[in-house]
């Protein structure tokens, strides 16, 4: 691992500077100055392509062998008021030679495609920073209507910064002019001619890009071929325009990553191939039944195109159905699984109480979104964990898994799938938008290191009678893990009844016995408390008195928070939860051996809350509900005056 830079803005645009002269296709020389890192946020409007343009030069990057990490934020109507504030959607990557934890907290280069891309991320850029806009949207009309009175082209308010001003619209139409497209038509491709521009500015490849389209468009040829011809003269424009004197190179990480084979990959991709590896590994058909819902859509889109992998999927009338046919294919002997968000878990949470009740395995996939209600269907939170952990009737207790990366997310997809299968339960794994939206490079596991998560089925009598008489009980458990038999329709002998109203323990028949019912509780509570999770790891090179507890999302926020108050001479220890549910059984532990235990959440103190309850330590909450992850500055500030209290 390389050494990490100082991470605030202004600094970052450019880091590390070493300048060497290049000479351009028309035989110029431009200066070429080489940086350590960038960060860089692409905005307009929602139909502007800049979720396109980002995964673009996203995906040139990671060929290119950076370490990168990424931020998608867009509205959530499909088609958003153009030109307006809430239409606007951005893309923002920061990609280096070293290895990065976060998005970034500000942009060095704002790529600004109208007025309110530029009025609604202006405030993000530091002093010092590039902006390139698009001066062909910058009519009165348009600038009144996110409120400028006159145009910051103009005015001096963006004399702080380094403006590119760039008539892309005119630039792109005169581009594809042979074409014979509408006016309309031509615009369209605007983006691709800003992607060019910036592949030019950081030597990004640009082969990838241009095969992406031809085959995106390849129904429609002359599109793929405009938008390929507005790419090349972004480019060109960058080489041969004198407002562009300076190009830069970004490294390869060669330091950052494990020797392997790597790939660009989000978490919601991340997170359906590991439950195909699951599924594969527990020699298991996959089953998903589920509802369109963002941000876990993509789950669905995803697995619905893998059935040679064995990946049956339903897309439901609602969620209730969704979960129902989950259920009914894990008790028919398969690898179940359901996806949705936090409006959604509330409507499974009946079903989810009915699979304790039967103890069948079965994967609820909960994508957070901001919240109570529809909330903010395209931004992230992390509100959800106490409707995990207690979300339904009665004493019904759900393991839970929380990945903490996007590409953990497939990892955290094979930990759910081995607690599932191996106690009989419904499990919650909790990603979020952050988490679903974002990538970044992922080392392709070799098939060899993945987990044996084969499980066996119920063949015949378990279970002999005072008479001698072999009968099979469904609910005899297993001595070590207490789960029960997995028993698959249509087993000769192995009839049972199944339902919600509480069983016999070990025949399954109805029972409304007082004591059954006291025992029956306590045993399914006992099965999950007794799940083995491995210790929580404890990272405190210097003995600190303070300890910073994190989960889920949140751990690339706090890494970056805890380095850099260590490169400036501070003394404080990080732990970051995987289970939620069953907690670590040395977590108590840990806690008390800190005099400061801080949680960051982006909740009001959902997982404090537990921490505190349980172990009854003085846990100091860091809350942010913002719809937006936390930035390390800001975090390490919260971190440093915690540390000094």
């Amino acid at each position: 691992m390389t050494s990490q830079v100082s991470s605030e803005a202004g600094e970052a645009l450019l880091g590390e500077q070493r300048s060497a002269p290049a000479e351009a296709r028309n035989g110029a020389e431009k200066e070429v100055r080489r940086l350590d890192r960038v960060i860089i946020r692409f905005a307009g409007d929602s139909g502007d392509g800049m979720q396109l343009t980002g995964d673009r030069f996203t995906s040139e990057t990671a060929s290119f062998g950076n370490d990168l990490s990424t931020l998608p934020n867009f509205p959530a109507e499909i088609r958003a008021p153009a030109g307006t504030l809430p239409g606007v959607s951005s893309f923002q990557l920061h990609f280096a030679d070293h290895d990065i934890l976060t998005p970034g907290d500000a942009p060095n280069v704002l790529v600004a495609m109208n007025p309110a891309a530029l009025k609604a991320n202006i405030a993000d850029v530091p002093r010092g920073g590039e902006i390139i806009v698009n001066t062909d949207e910058f009519a009165k009309r348009a600038m009144a209507k996110v409120g400028y009175a006159t145009s910051p082209l103009e005015d001096g308010s963006l004399d702080g910064y380094r403006v590119h001003p760039v008539p892309l619209t005119t630039l792109t139409i005169e581009a594809l002019k042979e074409f014979g497209l509408s006016r309309k038509e031509a615009e369209r491709s605007k983006n691709m001619f800003a992607l060019g521009l910036l592949s030019w500015m950081y030597h990004r490849p640009t082969e990838g890009t241009e095969a992406f389209l031809r085959s995106k468009f390849a129904k429609k040829p002359q599109i793929a071929e405009a938008n390929v011809a507005a790419f090349r003269a972004g480019w060109n424009f960058g080489e041969t325009t004198e407002d562009f004197a300076v190009s830069y190179e970004v490294a390869p990480a060669t330091r950052a990553f494990p020797t392997g084979t790597y790939r660009n990959i989000s978490g919601n991709l991340a997170l359906s191939y590991g439950l195909i590896a699951a599924s594969k590994q527990a020699e298991l058909p996959l089953y998903l039944g589920s509802y369109p819902i963002t941000p876990a859509s993509d789950i669905l889109h995803e697995l619905s195109k893998h059935k040679n992998f064995g990946v049956r999927t339903f897309q439901a009338e609602d969620e209730i159905a969704g979960i129902g046919a989950a259920l009914g294919a894990a008790f028919g002997g398969s690898l179940a699984v359901t996806t949705t968000s936090g409006p959604g878990v509330a409507l499974k949470s009946e079903t989810i109480g009915l699979a304790v009740s039967l103890e069948l395995p079965l994967l609820i996939v909960d994508i957070q979104r901001g919240g109570p209600s529809t909330g903010l269907p395209t931004k992230t939170e992390q509100a959800d964990l106490l409707q995990a952990m207690y979300g339904r009737n009665g004493e019904a207790p759900v393991p839970v898994v929380a990945p903490r990366t996007p590409a953990d997310c497939f990892d955290a997809a094979l930990e759910a799938a081995r607690i599932a299968l191996t106690y009989r339960t419904p499990v919650f794994l909790l990603s979020d938008g952050y988490l679903a939206n974002g990538s970044e490079p992922w080392r392709i596991p070799e098939v060899a290191d993945l987990p044996d998560l084969r499980t066996a089925f119920a063949t015949g009598p378990n279970h002999t009678q005072a008479d001698g008489t072999e009968v099979f009980w469904p609910y005899k458990r297993d001595p070590e893990t207490l789960a029960r038999p997995w028993a698959v329709p249509g087993t000769p002998g192995l009839e049972h009844r199944i339902g919600g109203i509480e069983k016999q323990d070990g025949t399954g028949n109805i029972s409304y016995d007082p004591a059954n019912h006291d025992f029956m509780v306590r045993t399914r509570q006992a099965k999950v408390d007794g799940i083995a999770v491995p210790d929580l790891e404890v990272d405190d090179p210097d003995g600190a008195r303070t300890l910073v507890l994190g989960w889920g999302s949140t751990y690339g926020p706090i890494t970056a928070a805890v380095r850099r108050i260590r490169r400036e001479g501070g003394h404080i220890a990080q732990a970051h939860l995987r289970h939620l549910n069953p907690f670590p059984k040395n977590l108590g532990e840990v806690l008390r051996g800190y005099e400061k235990v801080v949680i960051p959440e982006m909740n009001l103190g959902q997982l404090a809350t537990l921490v505190r309850a349980k172990y009854l330590v003085d846990a100091r909450s860091h809350n942010q509900v913002n719809g937006m992850p936390f930035k390390a500055e800001q975090l390490a500030a919260a971190l440093k005056e915690a540390i000094d209290a």
